[in-house]
Formats: C-alpha cells, sequence, structure tokens
C-alpha cells in the first residue's frame, strides 16, 4: 500500500512543495489563526477512505469501550466546590479506542501519518516551533469508535496539537462541536464560560460536520468540544494522530486507563512532568 493511493497530492502534494502547497498551508494557517480550527477537504482519496475504513472495521474488535460519566477534565467529583461548577457537572460518556499500537506500520493509517512531508505539513499549518509526534506508544495514532448513543461529552484533550481525519460518519448525529480558545496556556480555566458551554446557552460554539476524507487541525488544549449525540448502527471512526510541543510526552496515569483501559510503565515514568498546570 503506497502512500501516494491514499492522499489527494494533486490537492494537498505534502511530498513535493510549490504554489499548490503553499495555498493549502496558507488557508489552513488563515482558519487556525481565527478560532483555532482548520478543515482541509479531501485529504485522503476514495481509496484512502475505504482503506483506512477497512483497517478500521478489523481493529474494531480491539478498540476499549467505556461508558460512564466524566466532566470536562476527567477528574473526580470535588465536594468543596458550589453543585454547579464545571468540575462537578457529569454527562453520560460512550465512546471507545483502538490503541496505536494496533495499528502496523504497513497498514493505511500509518502509511498516511508516515507519508513523507505529512509531518512537516501539519507543522507548517499550526506555525509551531516546538512540535513534536505524541510519544505515547498506546495514543500517538488511534481510530475513535463512536457508536449509538451519547457520543463524546464536552472535553479538554491531553496534548494541544491534535490531527484528526474523518473516516467514516455514522448514520445520523456524531457533529463536532467547539467552543475555541475558551482556556489558555497561562492556567486561565474561564469556568463562567465554560460553564454556558455546559449549560446550552454560549454563543461560542461553533458545528462542523465533517465527511470522510477530511483532515482536521485542532488545538483542543485550549478549546472546550465534543462529538454529538449518535444514531444508528454504524460507527462513526475518526482516525487521531495527535503532536504535543515538548519530545517524550505521554498520558497521565489516569488518562491512559480512561481512554485505552491500560497503564505501560512509561506513563508511570513520565507521570507529573507536564509543563502546563491546567487541569487533567
Amino acid at each position: 500500500m503506497d502512500y501516494r493511493d491514499l492522499i489527494n497530492l494533486a490537492t494537498y502534494p505534502i511530498d513535493h512543495p510549490g504554489p499548490t502547497l503553499d495555498a493549502a498551508i496558507a488557508a489552513a494557517r488563515k482558519d487556525l489563526q481565527r478560532d483555532g480550527c482548520a478543515v482541509l477537504p479531501g485529504f485522503l482519496t476514495q481509496k484512502g477512505v475505504d482503506a483506512l475504513v477497512a483497517e478500521a472495521d478489523r481493529n474494531a474488535q480491539h478498540a476499549h469501550r467505556t461508558f460512564n460519566r466524566t466532566n470536562p477534565y476527567f477528574t473526580e467529583d470535588d465536594p468543596d466546590l458550589p453543585a454547579d461548577h464545571p468540575k462537578r457537572r457529569f454527562c453520560d460518556r460512550s465512546n471507545a479506542f483502538v490503541p496505536a499500537d494496533h495499528f502496523a506500520k504497513s497498514g493505511a493509517l500509518r502509511r498516511v501519518h508516515d507519508a513523507p512531508g505529512f509531518d512537516g505539513f501539519v507543522q507548517a499549518c499550526l506555525q509551531e516551533k516546538a512540535f513534536y509526534r505524541y510519544a505515547d506508544p498506546l495514543a500517538d495514532a488511534i481510530v475513535n469508535l463512536a457508536e449509538e448513543g451519547p457520543g463524546f461529552p464536552w472535553h479538554f484533550d491531553t496534548n494541544n496539537f491534535t490531527v484528526t481525519l474523518a473516516v467514516q460518519n455514522a448514520e445520523s448525529g456524531g457533529a463536532f462541536e467547539y467552543a475555541p480558545a475558551i482556556r489558555d496556556a497561562e492556567g486561565n480555566e474561564n469556568f463562567d464560560d465554560v460553564a454556558r458551554v455546559l449549560d446550552g446557552s454560549s454563543d461560542k460554539v461553533r458545528r462542523l460536520d465533517l465527511q470522510p476524507g477530511d483532515l482536521q487541525l485542532f488545538r483542543g488544549r485550549y478549546s472546550l468540544h465534543r462529538v454529538a449525540p449518535l444514531v444508528g448502527a454504524r460507527p462513526r471512526y475518526v482516525a487521531i494522530l495527535s503532536y504535543v510541543e515538548e519530545p517524550g510526552m505521554v498520558a497521565t496515569p489516569e488518562r491512559a486507563k480512561q481512554l485505552y483501559g491500560r497503564v505501560l510503565p512509561i506513563h508511570l515514568e513520565k507521570a507529573g512532568q507536564r509543563a502546563d498546570t491546567l487541569i487533567d
């Protein structure tokens, strides 16, 4: 399987710098500057979409499924806070992640991720000087499998830069909704704005109906976001390729256990080493 068959190189010639690629980068930068989110429609070819769907179908049996209640920060309840505080606002979550170690180097997902120029293209769009692949062996390249139910409620990402490929949509529902830059790297959580999103009264929320093959660049560390409830038997597949601002970063042991069902030695070794002070 060759990346040239999987990526729409006519529109996004990531392996051949020039005016066409520059235009794609400029458009993504403009969108990211506006609200921390850029969508590059049709990044994958139809063959690429089909190959990723088939790979996701084969690996769906390895998904770690969870059915629980969580707040936007994946933390425990804090009874010392007011009952309506965002950290005490818990929602049902039904979701599943196929961990990264189930995707072979020769498979479609890794072929796209490892394609010549892919990392450089993403970095150029994000305009980040400090830019590294997520070092977590369970989470650098995964597939989110969302089935009929409440979806993935409002939350923040652990890593700063998330790259997703829409692979397959549910029969209905499953829109991506986000409130851009609602908190910041200085540790300002802005709980009042978060509460308004949770209440459904915020005017900051934006909605995306991504199509299979679309590439999305998203700053999810600071933007509250969710996958809206889904309906129907067909699962929603989204491949998640994660990047961070420091080498060697991995999930906390708590987050790894919640999302992937396992904690590896590297999670314990690096626990408590995050550079920022944001919750989660």
